[in-house]
């Protein structure tokens, strides 16, 4: 008999773990969706939580978009997903990381981290004293591994381009107007691979000084992080944290494509149907971001180079296709097409 524990959320997950350490005042959800095909493989975040229900719904969402994401691109890797809840002050010290790999040491394997929001090569370094299962560490140039965000980025790039083709009839983005929410590690690459291709921009971030500076650097517009999702715009980007499209925010989307890196864009499975029905494409977000899991992936597997990494990031597109096809021919929305997919490679389907 299946339950949801009281976690509309929770989707058969392999297991859901919750640690805590008084001495350094971790407290973290490590939440392991699948392992068919390998280790759960997913980024730990380092965020404020309004409560620890909302931490392991997190978690839970997380994980099971990485056992999605990791079968979608082709990686013998299961899903998981760590999330530490920032204590009092937000204070992010080492003794809390080392506490961290510590609790993913004690999986044995079972969950694979590595960078995500809030965390950084030299936090991985730290956890990497307690832990053997961690990737995203510094590398020699040349080598699969590293900061994933750029390789995020990349994917993305190269998924938006795909969305304007089949979306707009564009073989190239001069000229396309791209509106994207968060530029971070992920949403800034982006911004500057779009620039250099004459799209025309208009950036939103909740640090206003950032999105302006990279703005005056990029020859784009700004907007408010709240309303940058509904401008008149040909491409939307979310590229910030998830849950962002919803009954709301739909309804009063402008535009012809939704391409963007954030996890988890659609607040409820209901929205990707939403979206369909107002006719608007989606790149679902677990299918156009899997560019820094390939890269940490081969990183932890020992397999292959940055060339190997690049060559797996520009299969992207075709993924996005196999989607986009699948629901044109079936009538069936492109969101619940990739979750289709995705669950067979893993044998839910």
């Amino acid at each position: 008999m299946q339950t949801d524990w009281g976690y509309p959320d929770f989707d058969e997950h392999e297991g859901v773990h919750l640690f805590s350490d008084h001495r350094t005042g971790l407290r973290c959800v490590i939440a392991v969706h699948s392992t068919t095909l390998g280790p759960a493989a997913g980024g730990v975040r380092f965020w404020r939580y309004a409560d620890s229900a909302a931490a392991i719904t997190d978690a839970l969402r997380l994980s099971r978009g990485m056992s999605f994401k990791n079968a979608m691109a082709g990686l013998p890797m299961g899903g998981g997903k760590g999330v530490v809840l920032a204590p009092e002050g937000g204070a992010k010290t080492p003794e809390l990381l080392e506490a961290f790999g510590r609790a993913v040491e004690s999986l044995g394997g079972r969950y694979v981290t590595a960078e995500d929001v809030g965390m950084s090569e030299a936090d991985m370094m730290t956890i990497s004293g307690t832990t053997r299962y961690v990737s995203g560490l510094p590398v020699a140039a040349g080598s699969a591994g590293g900061d994933p965000g750029p390789f995020t980025a990349m994917g993305v790039y190269l998924g938006v381009r795909a969305a304007a083709k089949r979306a707009l009839d564009s073989e190239d983005m001069r000229g396309v107007r791209v509106a994207i929410q968060g530029v971070g590690s992920v949403g800034g690459g982006l911004a500057r691979l779009l620039a250099k291709d004459g799209a025309v921009l208009t950036l939103a971030d909740v640090n206003e000084a950032k999105a302006e500076a990279l703005a005056s650097e990029l020859g784009a517009a700004t907007a408010d992080p709240a309303s940058v999702l509904t401008l008149d715009a040909d491409i939307v980007s979310p590229n910030a944290l998830g849950a962002v499209l919803d009954a709301t925010t739909i309804a009063a989307l402008k535009c012809k494509a939704v391409a963007g890196g954030a996890n988890n864009q659609l607040a409820t499975a209901a929205d990707g149907a939403r979206l369909h029905d107002r006719g608007i494409l989606y790149a679902p977000d677990y299918v156009i971001n899997a560019g820094g899991i390939i890269n940490v992936a081969l990183e932890y597997l020992g397999q292959g180079d940055r060339a190997d990494v690049e060559a797996r990031i520009a299969r992207i597109p075709e993924r996005l296709i196999e989607v986009w096809d699948e629901s044109a021919a079936s009538g069936r929305p492109q969101a619940e097409v990739a979750d289709a997919i995705a669950r067979r490679l893993i044998g839910r389907g």
